[in-house]
């Protein structure tokens, strides 16, 4: 829901302002699903909104599921045609995590991704990334769950779209709303050195992950076309600063590509760079295969990565895939119509 326009709404109708607060706790506690279920307003006022407010920027939405997968990703239709990917990730200990789309596609381009292939179209507003939230909100509250996590991990590069993810974030977080914890919430960005920057910044105990996925610059280049403007050293500068002003640990993600960046000697490079910084944890990644050249190491080649950061005391952990059934798991959300 679009609350600016909500706000002028109740402004220009002169409304008491509590008739707004109720509207927000009924959209972001009871998960109402139309206005016909704001039932505390009179059919009147109701019918009024109908016509003056969409309930949801979302208009449709295509459900896409396997029985022994633990993820579901839905394929949303917006007001204006445009479709975005999103994902619920139910973990085994309870965590309920959704992964929302911060752009309509994606200019980053980095060859291992089926998003960074399928070019940009625009940002999304504040309001549609929180719709990708309640809609799995709802869908979690038929089962008596709720959502547990956030992570903006999906379609886009949400440091390039800084000023409607931190809205979206701080609706998300708000007491009033939907008053999910900033801790509980997650940023991964391929190294866009201003937005980390202005983050720091920002009084909000959010997590922080960068996209590295090599040790060198040279190799970095040959898949992420952004370390041409903001190449290793700059990026963990940011990050650096970014744990001075803030104590908070920041993971480092790295998806293990086959003979490309999973030699021991990678891991080799990798832990002299992170030896001294002790709140950044690596997040080993095997690769999940889009339409691309790549393909995902072996387990042998990611133990024995995992065994030389190990041995020179570095932390790590390996993520467990989710969703690669059903196209879900990371780099395979990509901008296109679904046909049922």
């Amino acid at each position: 829901m679009d609350f600016k326009k909500l706000h002028q709404f109740v402004t220009d109708k002169n409304l008491p302002q509590f008739r707004e607060k109720q509207i927000r706790r009924a959209f972001f506690v009871g998960l109402a699903n139309d206005w016909n279920e704001v039932t505390v307003l009179s059919k009147d006022l109701r019918e009024e909104l109908e016509r003056e407010i969409p309930f949801s920027s979302v208009k449709e939405e295509r459900f896409f599921k396997k029985k022994k997968d633990d993820s579901v990703k839905v394929s949303l239709k917006l007001e204006n045609g445009d479709f975005v990917e999103t994902v619920l990730i139910k973990h085994k200990d309870g965590r309920r995590t959704v992964c929302v789309s911060s752009q309509v596609g994606c200019s980053m381009a980095c060859a291992f991704c089926a998003t960074g292939q399928s070019g940009f179209k625009r940002d999304l507003e504040a309001d549609e990334i929180v719709d990708q939230v309640i809609f799995f909100a709802r869908f979690l509250k038929s089962m008596d769950e709720k959502v547990t996590n956030i992570v903006f991990m999906g379609m886009g590069e949400p440091l390039l779209n800084y000023d409607n993810v931190l809205r979206a974030i701080k609706v998300l977080n708000d007491k009033e709303g939907f008053n999910l914890g900033a801790r509980h919430m997650s940023i991964s960005t391929c190294g866009i050195v201003p937005g980390i920057e202005k983050l720091a910044k920002e009084k909000l105990q959010i997590n922080l992950a960068l996209s590295m996925h090599a040790p060198t610059d040279t190799l970095r280049g040959k898949f992420m076309p952004i370390n041409a403007r903001y190449n290793i050293e700059e990026a963990l500068k940011a990050v650096d600063d970014y744990i001075r002003k803030t104590n908070r640990r920041v993971m480092i993600e790295y998806l293990l590509i086959k003979n490309l960046n999973d030699k021991e000697e990678d891991a080799e490079k990798l832990s002299e760079i992170f030896k001294t910084r002790s709140l950044c944890y690596i997040n080993l990644i095997p690769y999940n295969a889009t339409d691309s050249k790549f393909l995902s190491s072996p387990r042998e080649n990611i133990q024995k990565f995992a065994n030389v950061l190990r041995k020179n005391k570095i932390k790590y952990t390996i993520r467990h895939s989710f969703g690669g059934a059903i196209e879900a798991a990371c780099g395979q959300l990509a901008r296109k119509t679904w046909k049922t």
